[in-house]
């Protein structure tokens, strides 16, 4: 039995549905990253966020871009994250965080942004983006390891360090000796 190319009640492309949930998702996980109060859920939440970009990435035909995602910034960093936070003695934000009190002034900057996202999503030609946006998987390999293994390499041991630092920091003791 064949999948049919569209969903019979709205009309839309399996692909277009795809995409809509994943875009809900990832914007609704956002909206938890910042509106929550138990750091902890947060981080979860920002995996999740990161996860479904990895998807919308995918399903847009640019599978490496995916899979860095998932294995740079959701493999990486947020367990990064989610590993120092855990370390920290307190889990729960403040009554009144920083960025709380800038309410005004961050509503301003995000219309704005959204007016610039808006004007440059309306002047680009979508049709001549899937020849650009198409690269081979072993050019960028071949790039990443042959031109740019140094830089590669000293990044890891920079993530090296940054992990090794942030649990000595974790480990000091209240009086400020480790």
């Amino acid at each position: 039995m064949a999948i049919p190319d569209a969903v019979p009640i709205i009309g839309l492309g399996w692909d277009d549905v795809l995409f809509m949930i994943l875009a809900a998702t990832m914007l609704g996980a956002g909206l938890l990253v910042v509106t929550m109060r138990d750091i902890i859920r947060c981080g979860l939440a920002m995996i999740v966020s990161f996860l479904s970009l990895a998807g919308i990435y995918v399903l847009l035909g640019a599978p490496l871009l995916g899979a860095t995602q998932v294995l740079v910034y959701i493999g990486a960093i947020s367990v990064l994250i989610l590993f120092a936070i855990m370390l920290t003695e307190s889990k729960d934000a403040p009554t009144r965080l920083v960025f709380q009190t800038q309410a005004g002034p961050a509503a301003v900057a995000a219309i704005v942004l959204a007016v610039v996202v808006a004007l440059t999503v309306s002047a680009t030609d979508w049709g001549a983006l899937s020849e650009r946006v198409r690269s081979a998987t072993d050019t960028v390999a071949r790039l990443l390891f042959d031109r740019y293994v140094l830089p590669f390499e000293i990044v890891s041991v920079l993530l090296l360090a940054a992990v090794i630092g942030g649990v000595f920091l974790a480990r000091r003791e209240a009086g400020g000796r480790s």
